[in-house]
């Protein structure tokens, strides 16, 4: 019953995630054991590869994912038990400059309304960012995107079903992950770049978030990993300091993707990213 039904339904993310690897999905499987057991992913963001090995019915057995983004892991766990109510909330939210200020100024006490805020903050934000001030509140401003089929009930629908088939989500940080890791697993990580790279200038935010220090602690990690005989693919920046850290821990290859630099309207240009594996 589910790999029929994984056959006829093409997933992608219901969140437009700044950094996301949707562009990987095309050369993922280039990367992939040929078997493991279970699947971990604990810097979930947009979901891209794991809707993508799901949906394709490459993960046959449990996929633990998590990320630190309580936000976000939220959304993934109303649109898992609560999709039909998700959906209700955002049919009546409108799309405007005004409604947006109004809807990121509010402060939903349920969690459900709490995720519908999220979803809808997220889609006519400007670029898909997530960032919010001092105070925790998200300040990311209006994105004017006009769409037909802004939310894409019919896609969170079948999210919804896939993340209801062996699936355990939680908000944690990455390093957790370990806990839960077992021989012939494997670890799919894409954490916040630190450090920039030809001309990706959005990792300079991401200092703020995900400093050395933590890409020295993902190195522990993956050594963990290593040792409990499992399986990682890490994409991480082009960078020699990248490369430095991460290249005695496995395989590195060097991927190339498109990249707007300037925003809508701009020209395309290549830029290059790392992926590190053991496999």
């Amino acid at each position: 019953m589910t790999e029929a039904l994984n056959e006829k339904i093409k997933v992608k993310p219901f969140l437009r995630w700044a950094g996301g690897k949707r562009w990987l999905t095309k050369s993922i499987n280039d990367f992939l054991p040929k078997d493991f057991n279970n699947y971990h992913e604990p810097f979930l963001g947009g979901a891209s590869i794991f809707l993508y090995l799901k949906s394709n019915n490459i993960i046959k057995r449990k996929a633990f994912l998590s990320d630190f983004n309580t936000e976000l892991i939220n959304a993934y766990k109303q649109i898992k038990q609560n999709p039909d109510i998700v959906i209700k909330g955002l049919i009546k939210l409108k799309n405007t400059k005004e409604d947006y200020y109004k809807i990121r100024k509010s402060k939903p006490r349920t969690l459900v309304n709490q995720a519908i805020r999220f979803i809808y903050l997220n889609k006519t934000s400007f670029n898909g960012l997530y960032r919010v001030n001092l105070k925790g509140e998200y300040n990311v401003p209006y994105g004017f995107k006009e769409t037909k089929d802004l939310f894409e009930f019919s896609n969170i629908l079948k999210v919804s079903t896939l993340l209801n088939q062996d699936v355990n989500i939680c908000s944690d940080d990455f390093f957790s992950v370990i806990e839960n890791v077992k021989t012939n697993d494997l670890v799919f990580l894409d954490p916040p770049y630190t450090v920039a790279h030809e001309n990706n200038g959005f990792i300079k935010y991401n200092q703020k978030i995900f400093l050395w220090d933590d890409q020295e602690r993902l190195a522990d990690l993956l050594k963990q990993i290593i040792e409990k005989k499992a399986y990682f693919i890490l994409t991480n920046a082009a960078h020699e300091s990248v490369e430095k850290l991460f290249s005695n821990l496995g395989v590195r290859h060097k991927v190339q993707r498109s990249s707007n630099i300037g925003g809508k309207g701009a020209s395309r240009q290549k830029v290059n990213e790392y992926v590190f594996t053991n496999i």
